[in-house]
């Protein structure tokens, strides 16, 4: 992923030349070339993701150039929070890529201390979840539209979640592959490393607010931002509400940055008056720069 954005534009190029120098390997060729089971493993999919995202969002910069308007706000689907910081300006790239390096590489710690899995839930609604979580142990991760919520905990406590979300009546159950329990309590031990991590940085309030994955409202501060990032590792992530919230302040045009169009699909579920488009190569950055 993020090939063509490097060999086409200099602005991103320029992002992932950034990304090795910070971490001091070649996460670039990691991204472009694989292997992908190493490229899979959070303590790398993180700091790509992100890497990819802000090469994106650099390369729409540098297609439209300063006749853009810029966002009323942002948001980002976990990880996606902090591409948002970045973006917003509450830290730079450089800073960000290393922090969620660190960030996976404690969440890969803590999934080992503490095994865990997670599962979508397709069919249900969060109250009928809510007292599923209540019976099995698990909890609640994603809230990603009306009918599609992660569950996230023991791994034998999610398996029987999606048992009895089976006998409920949920259309899909669907086991995630990844390596733990995200955004559950198995995650509190990654706490206190992410906040010795973010209290060696000089965080700057956001130059455009961003909207909390855990409450679905504005963080104007970076005393907010910090205590999202932190908290966010075991809370969920409230993606409906987020979007709700920014259509109800008058967001008509959503544009995702980076890998794949997950969350442009979640937004059309979630609104289908909105228009959500994602930016992920030169092609679908030149498409929407000339309609700008």
């Amino acid at each position: 992923m993020g090939l063509e954005l490097f060999q086409a534009s200099q602005a991103a190029r320029e992002v992932f030349e950034e990304a090795d120098d910070s971490l001091g390997f070649h996460l670039s060729q990691l991204i472009f070339h694989g292997p992908a089971v190493t490229l899979q493993d959070t303590i790398n999919s993180q700091p790509a993701i992100m890497t990819v995202s802000i090469a994106a969002w650099k390369a729409w910069q540098e297609a439209v150039g300063s006749d853009a308007p810029p966002p009323v706000s942002v948001a980002g689907h976990s990880l996606g929070e902090y591409t948002c910081m970045v973006v917003s300006g509450v830290l730079d790239f450089s800073q960000g890529v290393s922090l969620v390096r660190e960030r996976g590489r404690l969440m890969q710690q803590a999934s080992r201390r503490r095994p865990g899995a997670m599962a979508a839930i397709l069919g249900l609604d969060e109250f009928a979840l809510e007292h599923i979580c209540a019976e099995t142990g698990v909890e609640l991760a994603n809230i990603n539209s009306e009918d599609q919520i992660v569950i996230s905990g023991d791994k034998r406590a999610v398996a029987r979640a999606i048992d009895l979300a089976s006998a409920r009546g949920a259309k899909k159950t669907i086991s995630l592959p990844v390596s733990g329990a995200f955004h559950s309590s198995l995650m509190h031990q990654a706490q206190q490393g992410l906040s010795d991590a973010l209290a060696e940085l000089e965080l700057h309030d956001p130059q455009i607010p961003i909207v909390a994955n855990s409450t679905a409202t504005p963080m104007t501060t970076a005393a907010e931002v910090q205590d999202e990032a932190i908290s966010g590792l075991c809370r969920c992530v409230r993606w409906k509400s987020s979007v709700e919230y920014m259509v109800g302040s008058g967001v008509s045009r959503f544009v995702e940055f980076g890998p794949g169009r997950v969350l442009a699909s979640l937004i059309k579920r979630i609104d289908r008056g909105v228009e959500a488009v994602t930016l992920s190569d030169p092609e679908s950055i030149r498409k929407l720069a000339d309609g700008a």
